[in-house]
């Protein structure tokens, strides 16, 4: 059956529902660049404005899925089962929620991707440790599953390449926000890599993608209501991302504090959000009521990681890279910390070196912020707030720019609840 792009463009435009036909033929001719550019982004904004029913959605997901290969795991014998995170600051939960998972017997294949803006990326994290290499083949992939049980590497070029090429559409077209196309694209790869059960942390506060909760709510439904409709077992976690996660952030600093959590410690909530979601990738698995917590105080889930760091060309007991030049950011008052901003700390890690502003950008793997006090914990005038980290001394001004009206010294502050919602398939 043959369809006209601007037929369908008009389609939507008018509140019309495109029929299943007529996405396959959108987006495979997209795909193949017979569908040009300028139309694709006219059909973007009116699925903006206009939204999609369930069966859009799931449409548009299983179009992406088709236009490239899937991944089969069923051949490993045990239960697979994966996480996605719509990201933040301080994020560094898949490093040491991989290895967690693979200690109870159920196979990870983590895809993950870079960071862009304030947001990091678990590819430029890890690719701060000596050696490691995120561009693995599906067989190496299957592989590592096979003998290690854990997998952190970047998707291939043939999982969902319709979403590759929709993704920078939008980036440009102002179309970004569409929950549609946000819930496809994440979707589109996630079953498209095969994975058998998906849990979903979707970051709700100011330094997350959505800022609020409604729309954080929103987004969580349409994506479990695609897992059901594809077969995954999934569900979605909604967590806080008022502040940040953890007391490190920037590239090497995230894999020292997984590292530290890998090892029985490290910082309460990063612990707490670890353990949470290895309790429900476990659950959907086939595997609840595990003792998670021991895995991490034991070293099993340390044995795990060594393994998985080791088999990507890694060095687990190398030294990390580390900034030449330090920046200590002190309290100007007594008082307890009633705010520390997300998306303040995001940006300034980012202007500091540890993210980037475009796809092509390095990164700096030293450049971050530790914070010595977080949010609720009392300081004293004078005593470290921040230390912040790059290899370029001018970044500093920039940084601190980025931080104004971020920090609060009050008499109290407001109780972090890390859990905000759970959204079941």
């Amino acid at each position: 059956m043959s369809f006209d792009a601007i037929q369908l463009i008009i389609q939507k435009r008018e509140h019309g529902e495109l029929s299943t036909e007529g996405i396959n033929w959108l987006v495979e001719n997209y795909t193949k660049g017979l569908v040009a550019d300028e139309q694709m982004s006219a059909m973007t904004m009116a699925i903006l404005l206009n939204g999609m029913s369930r069966r859009e959605i799931k449409d548009l997901t299983m179009a992406m899925i088709a236009s490239g290969e899937t991944l089969d795991y069923s051949k490993l014998g045990v239960p697979t089962a994966d996480k996605h995170s719509t990201g933040g600051v301080g994020d560094k939960i898949t490093l040491p929620l991989a290895p967690l998972v693979a200690a109870f017997g159920v196979a990870v294949p983590q895809l993950s991707g870079r960071g862009l803006g304030h947001t990091g990326g678990t590819l430029d994290k890890l690719e701060a440790i000596p050696g490691w290499r995120a561009a693995l083949s599906n067989q190496e992939m299957f592989d590592q599953l096979q003998d290690v049980g854990a997998v952190i590497c970047a998707a291939g070029s043939g999982l969902a390449p319709a979403d590759k090429k929709l993704y920078a559409l939008r980036d440009v077209t102002g179309t970004v926000e569409a929950i549609p196309l946000i819930a496809s694209s994440i979707m589109s790869k996630k079953i498209a890599e095969g994975t058998g059960a998906l849990v979903l942390d979707v970051k709700v506060g100011s330094g997350a993608f959505m800022k609020d909760f409604a729309k954080a709510e929103e987004l969580a439904k349409v994506m479990v209501q695609i897992g059901q409709d594809a077969g995954v077992k999934i569900s979605a976690l909604l967590t806080d991302m008022s502040t940040p996660l953890g007391r490190k952030i920037g590239n090497s600093l995230e894999v020292e504090e997984s590292v530290e959590v890998l090892a029985g410690g490290g910082p309460k909530d990063v612990v707490d959000l670890t353990v949470l979601l290895a309790e429900e990738m476990l659950r959907l698995a086939g595997k609840p009521d595990q003792d998670v917590r021991a895995a991490l105080n034991d070293g099993r889930a340390m044995d795990k990681w060594n393994a998985m760091i080791s088999a990507q060309g890694g060095d687990p007991k190398a030294e990390l890279p580390k900034a030449k030049f330090e920046h200590v950011v002190t309290a100007t008052e007594t008082g307890v910390l009633s705010k520390l901003d997300a998306l303040s700390v995001g940006i300034a890690s980012w202007r500091l070196g540890a993210g980037r502003a475009r796809k092509e950008d390095p990164v700096q793997f030293g450049a971050g912020i530790v914070l010595n006090k977080v949010q609720g914990e009392s300081i004293t005038k004078g005593e470290p707030l921040l230390t912040l980290y790059t290899d370029d001394e001018a970044r500093f001004d920039r940084a601190m720019e980025s931080l104004e009206g971020g920090i609060e010294i009050g008499a109290s502050a407001p109780e972090r609840k890390l859990l905000l919602g759970h959204i079941q398939g």
